[in-house]
């Protein structure tokens, strides 16, 4: 923690935005820690809802009507695992960049250093939470929240032992351009009817209840509390200073949402247009 904080630094609380523009903007931020020596914590939301699809998923596992008719943007991650429905207001997502020769380079060391702040976030709302004790098998496997918990990146609550634990948090890490790249979904509540209605299955919602629960069910807090506290989390792990996007960084982003995170030859089969295929 020392060392992160002798560097540079900079938290974002930022805008709502569509899930194309929040991926793209963390590969421009990578772009930013390589190139400018900045490096980033942010807190972010998606609106509209957006369904996160993991790097490698089959696009026939989506229910495309059921998006469509319920009004839920789809994208693709670079980070694998399952997909994840981020609710515009059930879901807080954060995301930490920073260049990979500051990190540790064994990835299970990485996760632990990265989620201290998530952690730590969780203690101050009063939320008992921790990495998984251990494993537990998957039940949905295109569903990040139903696929098994992994101990090295998976946050369960409550922690105490022989409590039934449910995950309330996933984390994933990519490296792109020598810099590593964290980002997590943290539940605040729950949106069980979405969360299985965006794939193409017919598991009930108890199933997703009895895995998943929330900082809501755990604390009571509202939603407004649980975004500052993990932002000052982020912000205190780090040293670092408020600040926004340059304008810039947005216009990059933009211009990599319509190439690539919003294009459905992305989402679909992980292809990225040239500018001159828009």
């Amino acid at each position: 923690m020392t060392a992160l904080a002798d560097r540079e630094w900079r938290l974002i609380r930022d805008d709502p935005r569509e899930g194309a523009l929040q991926m793209a903007i963390e590969e421009v931020a990578a772009r930013t820690a390589l190139e400018d020596g900045i490096r980033t914590v942010r807190v972010y939301d998606w609106d509209p809802s957006t369904l996160s699809l993991g790097y490698r998923q089959d696009a026939d596992t989506v229910d495309w009507d059921y998006c469509d008719r319920e009004g839920i943007d789809v994208t693709r991650r670079q980070t694998g695992g399952g997909g994840i429905y981020h609710d515009h207001r059930a879901d807080i997502s954060y995301s930490i960049v920073a260049p990979a020769d500051e990190v540790p380079g064994d990835l299970m060391d990485c996760y632990a250093l990265f989620c201290e702040p998530i952690i730590e976030a969780f203690e101050r709302m009063g939320v008992d939470a921790d990495f998984a004790a251990a494993e537990q098998d998957a039940i949905y496997h295109p569903s990040c929240y139903l696929r098994d918990i992994h101990p090295a990146h998976d946050v369960v609550a409550p922690a105490e032992e022989g409590a039934n634990a449910r995950k309330i948090s996933g984390n994933a890490q990519y490296r792109q351009r020598d810099v590593v790249i964290q980002h997590g979904s943290i539940s605040y509540d729950l949106e069980p009817a979405h969360h299985v209605g965006v794939f193409d299955t017919t598991v009930d919602e108890s199933t997703f209840t009895n895995r998943v629960t929330s900082i809501r069910e755990q604390a009571g807090i509202d939603r407004e509390e649980a975004v500052e506290t993990l932002a000052d989390a982020l912000s205190d792990w780090c040293d670092a200073t408020e600040s926004k996007w340059r304008e810039d960084e947005l216009a990059a982003a933009r211009d990599l949402a319509d190439r690539k995170f919003g294009a459905d030859a992305w989402i679909r089969d992980r292809e990225v247009l040239e500018a001159s295929e828009r």
